[in-house]
């Protein structure tokens, strides 16, 4: 019985790890996501405000 209880408790534990590690990787990829997304609409903004000859 005892040994369930470790071997599942053990399972939760690797599955919590890994999504830990997943997330946290696509937070990062988020917030490079938004950034690049800025700045692409920052230049189109400039480019489209600028005087044309």
């Amino acid at each position: 019985m005892l040994l369930k209880v470790l071997v599942a408790a053990l399972i939760v534990w690797v599955v919590l790890a890994v999504l830990g590690f997943v997330i946290k990787g696509l937070f990062w990829l988020a917030i490079v996501g938004i950034v690049l997304f800025v700045a692409t609409a920052a230049v189109g903004a400039a480019k489209r405000s600028a005087p044309r000859h």
